[in-house]
């Protein structure tokens, strides 16, 4: 599937006139816990020739593929992945951790990267991952069945939040990571059931709720609340992620 995938972004840049800067992997096959038929999900940031940036009209932001059962391609134009950056945005700073990386200027990542810890907003993030969770809990796993995955969708957010709360620092993407915070050894145990059924389970397989899981996705949500007000949330200035910006954009 690499060089399937590799394909079709050198058929981008081609089409577009775009340079890819950094493509990832940034869906369930990165976090960790894949189904046997999970699709690929391929994220990244390109830049265009340096003139398309100086007229007068607006460019396009993205551009992708269009999105089938096996393969979903898209990705963001440099200008929009600084912007968010510079707002904080989790889930361009999950795709810069992603241990898939199936192309890219490894400068531009590792430029990112380092500003990460500085960029980072504690506050955003974990009002963003809680608010994740919360809702998944809520909507998705308290019926009589419910879909398996769902439980990966709402730990995986409960946990990153956790980990900003306690750590105060960038959540890691990968769920492995994640696990650390989770001193319960019954919460582990029914977390490794549960991965073991997903190896073998369709992406839509469904299972009965699982009341431990329930139980700690609620109360750590709770506490995670209640301190996440007290977590700094400063402005920041884009000058750094200009320089980025004009070092890589085309000439």
């Amino acid at each position: 599937m690499n060089e399937t995938i590799l394909k079709k972004l050198l058929e981008l840049e081609q089409t577009e006139n775009i340079k890819i800067l950094y493509a990832c992997e940034s869906g369930s096959r990165a976090w960790g816990f894949a189904s046997p038929d999970s699709d690929f999900d391929v994220r990244f940031i390109y830049a265009r020739p340096v003139n398309e940036y100086l007229g007068i009209t607006e460019l396009p932001d993205n551009v992708g593929l269009p999105v089938n059962e096996v393969l979903d391609i898209g990705g963001w134009d440099i200008k929009k992945a600084l912007k968010l950056f510079l707002k904080s945005n989790s889930t361009l700073y999950e795709w810069l951790q992603s241990p898939i990386v199936y192309q890219g200027d490894s400068a531009f990542a590792d430029d990112l990267r380092k500003l990460m810890p500085e960029y980072f907003s504690l506050r955003s993030g974990a009002n963003h991952y809680l608010s994740m969770a919360h809702n998944t809990l809520r909507d998705d796993l308290q019926t009589e069945e419910v879909k398996l995955k769902r439980y990966f969708y709402a730990l995986r957010p409960a946990l990153a939040c956790l980990w900003i709360v306690e750590k105060q620092s960038v959540p890691p993407m990968e769920f492995e990571h994640l696990r650390v915070m989770i001193t319960d050894n019954d919460v582990q145990n029914a977390i490794d059931e549960l991965l073991e059924r997903k190896k073998i389970a369709v992406e839509k397989g469904m299972i009965a709720p699982v009341p431990l899981l329930n139980r700690w996705l609620s109360d750590t949500l709770d506490s995670c609340k209640e301190h996440i007000p007290a977590l700094p949330s400063e402005k920041k200035y884009p000058d750094e992620l200009n320089t980025i910006f004009r070092k890589y954009i085309r000439p």
